[in-house]
């Protein structure tokens, strides 16, 4: 389970590289040129019976490698002509000049979907061998893959914000979590906390100008919105995004916070000691009472985040990863079977998030983004003894069919934290209104990163 939570953080940091995908279409090949069809960039599936070939696969080195790996004795039962080459690569470090230089390039590859954009020029585009299942991929995954109106990744996970909550901490508090529904419905449980623990800071506010710019992406996804629109185009400066910086200020200015970065040591103490009681984070924050919080492990549970109105969404979407097939990979419809089989198949994705020799109890930390997959009433994973035996699954299923649709995460994403990530810490540093944020923001990224591109 460290692996786990190793493998998060590196997911998380490598999303800085975005910022240099964008010069994969300036220096590598043409691949369709000389082709009028616009066929030659539209995967199709394989028509032969029985398939056959050999296929490379890379994944990066973890928890999930082995989880892959775990199902490819499955799918040869399904396709035994076919031979899986998988291979734990650094995919950060390495994709991008196999790409340029076309030597040895993967068949199948698993992304970020914050990457996704940089590198659909040397994609297939799958909308044609996804078109079966598209209507049942939960919008938001479906939307951030999509680009031009082709789809350049097969969705993998799902990975729905939640609120956490110190049941114990805040029961003895006399405070009853389930009766918040609104995130002003969350102000006033902080202060009641508060009143009754004096010096507490019962709600995580995220130091790190990553995560904070990552977080604050999740609170927009809510209110149906990001920092750009599916045409790439700047959307930051506007009321959705001063109501989220408002709150998070509101926090601030009334020290009803705890300021740290996700899981470092300073913030587990304060989880521990019951000061911070609440942590509005994706799904994958489950791994910390599982495995971090000894001490309040059983005391913890998940539920669907506030809403911003008292009609609307109770979560949005916070990072994510696909498969995708590079244009140059000897076999990647070949490749796309065994991404079909893993996602699209029930032995296929029972085997990835169902109990496992990696994961005995499941694959916790998210759920399908395949809908018939993420059937509430058929648990993949079991209840989670560190959340009190409660059913996070249903809670995140529940939570992931309330997040709206999503726009493609633009190439230059990561390179924003310069701004509007590190003027977010201004802002809880009190040297920043929420207005001046997004305007400061606004203007530096438009002019700086988008400009430019």
């Amino acid at each position: 389970m460290q692996r786990h939570l190793l493998r998060r953080r590196a997911v998380l940091a490598s999303a800085g590289l975005a910022a240099a995908a964008p010069a994969l279409a300036a220096c590598g090949p043409d691949i369709t040129a000389g082709d009028d069809s616009g066929e030659s960039s539209v995967l199709k599936a394989p028509t032969a019976d029985k398939p056959e070939g050999e296929i490379t696969i890379w994944d990066r080195s973890g928890d999930l490698f082995e989880v892959f790996e775990g199902v490819i004795a499955d799918f040869n039962a399904a396709y035994p002509g076919i031979t899986v080459n998988h291979v734990a690569v650094d995919i950060d470090a390495k994709l991008q000049n196999t790409l340029i230089t076309g030597t040895e390039v993967p068949d199948g590859v698993f992304l970020d979907d914050a990457k996704i954009g940089g590198f659909a020029d040397y994609l297939w585009d799958l909308s044609e061998v996804l078109a079966p299942y598209s209507a049942d991929i939960a919008p938001q995954k479906l939307e951030v893959n999509t680009i031009d109106g082709g789809v350049y990744g097969v969705p993998f996970d799902l990975d729905p914000g939640l609120l956490f909550y110190n049941a114990t901490a805040l029961e003895a508090a006399g405070i009853d979590a389930e009766a918040i529904a609104t995130y002003d419905d969350l102000l006033q449980a902080a202060r009641d906390y508060q009143a009754a623990v004096p010096g507490s800071g019962p709600i995580h506010l995220e130091q790190s100008a990553f995560l904070g710019q990552l977080q604050l992406e999740m609170y927009a996804s809510q209110l149906g919105t990001s920092i750009a629109d599916a045409d790439g185009e700047l959307r930051l400066d506007t009321p959705e995004f001063e109501r989220i910086l408002t709150f998070l200020d509101t926090v601030r200015q009334e020290g009803l916070g705890t300021r740290a970065e996700y899981l470092t040591p300073t913030d587990i103490a304060e989880l521990e000691n019951g000061n911070q009681v609440f942590y509005p984070w994706a799904i994958w924050f489950s791994f910390a009472p599982q495995q971090l919080l000894t001490e309040t492990s059983g005391d913890w549970r998940a539920m669907e985040l506030p809403a911003w109105d008292a009609s609307g969404p109770r979560s949005g979407a916070m990072g994510g990863s696909s498969f995708v097939l590079p244009k140059q990979g000897a076999n990647a419809d070949l490749a796309w079977l065994f991404y079909e089989f893993l996602m699209f198949n029930e032995a296929g994705y029972t085997a990835v998030w169902g109990p496992n020799e990696v994961y005995p109890e499941g694959l916790t930390t998210s759920i399908p983004s395949y809908l018939p997959a993420a059937d509430p009433s058929a648990p993949l994973f079991e209840p989670i003894a560190a959340l009190g035996g409660q059913d996070l699954w249903a809670v995140a299923t529940e939570a992931g069919a309330q997040i709206p649709g999503g726009a493609p995460t633009p190439a230059w994403w990561a390179g924003a934290v310069d701004y509007l990530g590190n003027d977010l810490q201004r802002m809880l540093d009190g040297d920043l209104t929420p207005q001046e944020v997004l305007a400061k923001s606004a203007d530096d990224i438009q002019t700086n990163l988008v400009d430019r591109q």
